[in-house]
């Protein structure tokens, strides 16, 4: 425990130097751009940073784009328009805005990226993120310590392969991250892909859509397992683990003898969270995104007065056209054992919000 509070602690004190005390109002209008309103971290993102913004003095321009692409490139035109003089835009499509980004150069105005790296584009000026390889690797991790303690007396492991929407370059290194750690297993023998389904362009899932991982899941349930038993499946992200598991337990898992498989995911969504309790989603990656929302303030604070944001990475993120200057903050694995701990020393959720 002490070791978790030391992180938090860590965490608070690294990110700390990003947000500003409240000023005089009026120092400008900043667009906010986020994706949808279907997962509920986007919400929050979105909120908590428009609360910072208004406490730093500036005007916040909030808008969600509901998963429509066009609706997202029309917000930002708009942003642009009524004078913003900063972007922070979590993308739907980091490849779809170009044009509107260098319109808004032309303008004057900077650019960050939140959370999804905006790709095809120079005018991207910061990218504010979590570490999406370290994301995979600990969900992997987590899937070969669920498999050895659960399915010790197997072998090799049946395991399933998900990826994250293709058009999000993260869900490239959420699957690059857990196959690093995947491959040498099934390079071995010891984990087997029995549907041979991997690799993004077969196991990528549009727009992180839970129903359509659900049908996936569902057909692979009737092609490829009518002889055998799914052991493991790396999930990138809660809301495909929820349909992934009502796929599973649709045709008898989690039931009588048949175990429920290792299932994984990210993000610590409530409904997951309840899940990892009550036993059937296995593990989920926390990302504080309170953290990251003040990570994305204090950048648009820095640029707004002039100065260089603090960034911890210039090497890793290429979008094409250059390597955006980064800041990455550290996920965090939860599992049955450590998930209430976590997220409760957090204040990320309320002992009463995870036991009702």
């Amino acid at each position: 425990m002490k070791t978790l509070l030391s992180l938090f602690a860590a965490t608070a004190i690294g990110v700390a130097s990003f947000v500003m005390p409240a000023l005089a109002q009026d120092k400008g209008v900043v667009g906010i751009s986020m994706p949808t309103k279907t997962s509920t971290r986007w919400i929050s993102d979105g909120e908590t940073m428009e609360k910072l913004f208004k406490e730093a003095g500036y005007t916040p321009d909030l808008q969600f784009a509901d998963d429509d692409i066009p609706n997202q490139l029309a917000q930002i035109e708009n942003m642009v328009t009524k004078g913003a003089k900063v972007l922070v835009i979590g993308a739907i499509d980091g490849t779809t805005l170009s044009d509107i980004l260098q319109r808004s150069h032309d303008a004057g105005v900077k650019v960050i990226a939140y959370d999804r790296l905006i790709r095809d584009s120079g005018n991207v000026d910061y990218y504010a993120t979590f570490d999406n390889f370290q994301v995979g690797v600990l969900q992997a991790t987590s899937l070969v310590d669920g498999l050895k303690a659960n399915f010790a007396d197997v072998k090799p492991w049946n395991v399933e392969l998900f990826g994250g929407s293709p058009d999000d370059n993260n869900a490239f290194f959420f699957y690059d991250g857990a196959m690093s750690v995947l491959q040498p297993l099934i390079d071995s023998g010891d984990i087997v892909v029995k549907s041979g389904q991997t690799g993004m362009e077969q196991v990528g899932t549009l727009r992180w859509d839970g129903a359509v991982a659900q049908a996936r899941m569902e057909n692979l349930l009737s092609s490829t397992y009518t002889d055998g038993h799914v052991n493991g499946v790396l999930s990138p992200y809660d809301g495909l683990s929820i349909g992934i598991l009502s796929a599973l337990k649709g045709v008898g898992y989690g039931s009588g003898e048949l175990k429920m498989p290792i299932v994984t995911g990210q993000d610590a969504e409530l409904p997951s969270v309840k899940s990892i309790l009550a036993g059937e989603q296995y593990s989920t990656v926390f990302k504080d995104t309170r953290e990251l929302a003040k990570v994305a303030v204090g950048m648009v604070d820095s640029l707004m007065q002039g100065k260089e944001p603090e960034v911890n990475d210039t090497k890793t993120y290429d979008n094409g056209v250059k390597v955006v200057p980064s800041y990455l903050l550290k996920p965090v694995a939860v599992d049955k054992t450590n998930a209430k701990d976590i997220l409760t020393t957090s204040g990320y959720y309320t002992a009463e919000q995870i036991d009702n």
